[in-house]
């Protein structure tokens, strides 16, 4: 997995002179091909090579995207809305990042906290409700060729 290191202990030190007392613990996790901050089991921000990537609201995405050296995430496929990617350009002047980390940082504050021991799964489909319809039986020739 690539992400920029340095890019990476920039990030770092800014969540971690952000913390509020009586905030869960910030969780590093290798995911996406890029190393994710999470804030109260909710994924904040992270490094993916030499680009930032941040989850805001789909609003504050769309607006995000306006301004200089931003991009969705991976506009080939289905893209996910309320995440982007801002370059090196973008987050070389500390005070930059520092403002795309805020903004981050306050829309995931104000979700709710995710349990990180529970695992998401879709729920099962029941079959038990479902009617079948009933066989219908085959005509069939008998088996061993034909009797005289």
């Amino acid at each position: 997995m690539a992400f920029d290191e340095r890019l990476a202990d920039r990030v770092r030190t800014v969540l971690h002179a952000r913390r509020l007392l009586g905030e869960a613990a910030l969780i590093e996790k290798r995911m996406f091909g890029c190393l994710v901050f999470m804030i109260n089991g909710n994924m904040c921000c992270g490094v993916r090579n030499t680009e930032l990537m941040l989850r805001l609201s789909i609003e504050g995405a769309d607006n995000a995207l306006k301004r200089p050296h931003t991009r969705p995430i991976d506009p080939r496929r289905k893209r996910v809305r309320s995440l982007i990617f801002v370059n090196e350009l973008g987050t070389d002047l500390d005070h930059d990042l520092e403002d795309w980390v805020d903004v981050a940082l306050a829309y995931v504050r104000a979700l709710p906290a995710q349990d990180p021991s529970a695992k998401r799964r879709a729920p099962k489909k029941s079959t038990s409700s479902r009617t079948r319809p009933a066989a219908i039986p085959r005509k069939t020739a008998p088996r061993g060729g034909s009797a005289n």
